[in-house]
């Protein structure tokens, strides 16, 4: 017997898998009365038609609600209805009969499959923000066919789905103004002219690419840490830096002049690799805010450096076993060789980094001398 109260919702039907769904948009403030998420963490998973949900999420995309309400955007929840449901369509015939009112018992049973981290921050951003009530997301309703199929459901919504790689969401991202300097300083500055891979987040092994656009832009974020000066400063700041630090290492022109083979650099040495460049980053910040002046002198002893992937000085620094980390402790250890090289002191981690490897270094000599 069907429930005497309904909740309505304005709503258009489909068919997937041969099976009836509808789609509607829900006023933002209903979400939390109708949407049942089951937060009790000790239930076994293979007892729950969804994952915990992991609050750690929730306030960076309460934050991004909050900072921009005139040009968010939030994809679509799904739901499952476990109860029987009534849809009255405009008309009989024609395209009317997908168009209507769907009728949803209010003692039914709503479950969202794919959403329950945006329903949270929206709960949340409403207290802050009361007006984002009144705004709507797009509801896809699915008749619920039990436990099984509701899992099965959260799996297929999520199995398919690709996350961004960081080099295209640093290309697209109009928000960000970090993002905006590396674009543009990445286009213009001849340092990286036909170097940069701007989609992919890795690079291929036979691509013709030295960096990719994400490793720039976290090196450039460290370079320009907590510096002085307005987004343009920081722009002609970080190309000049960065064009500074190419004309140390001829074999990036070599390779942007098609003379070496962007590969064979890549394999053979160390300082296009996004853990260098980033310590590199690291480093310069630390040389601006001691020396804003002779700042381009001094980065020449990067020159000095052999970047050899051969060299054994790198292992355990850049290199565990001989493959390229990008561990914290080998970002900062990096930065501690470049400091050593253009003259700056050492952070107190740093040394204390330094003393575990020169420490490490001498015992496993040791270690060696007497199995000898």
């Amino acid at each position: 017997m069907e429930s005497t109260f309904t909740y309505a919702f304005p709503a258009i039907r489909g068919i997937q898998a041969q099976r009836e769904y509808f789609v509607s948009m829900c006023p933002m403030r209903i979400l939390s009365r109708i949407f049942v998420f089951n937060e009790e963490e000790d239930i076994p998973p293979e007892l729950r038609a969804q994952r915990v949900l992991n609050r750690g999420r929730l306030p960076e995309m309460v934050r991004y609600l909050l900072d921009n309400p005139t040009s968010y955007v939030f994809s679509a929840i799904s739901a499952s209805i476990d109860g029987p449901v009534r849809f009255e369509p405009l008309t009989e015939k024609g395209e009317g009969r997908r168009m209507g009112t769907l009728h949803v018992p209010m003692d039914a049973r709503f479950i969202i499959n794919d959403g329950q981290h945006r329903r949270a921050a929206i709960e949340q951003a409403i207290k802050e923000h009361p007006d984002l009530g009144d705004e709507t997301i797009a509801v896809v309703f699915f008749m619920d066919r039990g436990m099984s199929r509701s899992q099965q459901m959260f799996a297929d919504l999520n199995r398919h789905a690709v996350r961004a790689s960081s080099s295209i969401g640093v290309l697209y991202d109009q928000r960000d103004q970090s993002a905006d300097i590396v674009r543009r300083m990445v286009l213009k500055a001849p340092v990286f002219k036909g170097l940069i891979e701007m989609e992919r987040a890795t690079l291929a092994l036979r691509s013709r690419k030295l960096f990719t656009l994400s490793s720039v832009y976290r090196a450039t974020n460290s370079l320009l840490r907590d510096l002085p000066g307005a987004v343009e400063d920081h722009l002609a700041l970080a190309t000049a830096f960065w064009m500074e630090v190419g004309s140390q290492f001829p074999e990036w022109d070599e390779v942007r002049e098609g003379s070496l083979a962007a590969q064979d650099v890549r394999t053979e040495f160390l300082h296009s690799h996004g853990v260098v460049l980033q310590a590199i980053g690291r480093a310069g910040n630390a040389l601006l805010h001691q020396d804003s002046r002779t700042w381009k002198s001094r980065l020449k002893a990067l020159r000095k450096l052999d970047w050899s992937r051969k060299n054994p000085y790198w292992e355990g620094r850049v290199m565990i076993g001989g493959r390229v980390s990008k561990a914290e402790a080998n970002v900062i250890l990096t930065v501690s060789a470049i400091k050593g090289a253009i003259g700056l002191p050492l952070s107190a981690e740093e040394k204390r980094l330094e003393d575990n490897i020169a420490s490490s270094r001498t015992s496993s000599a040791r270690q060696g001398k007497h199995g000898r």
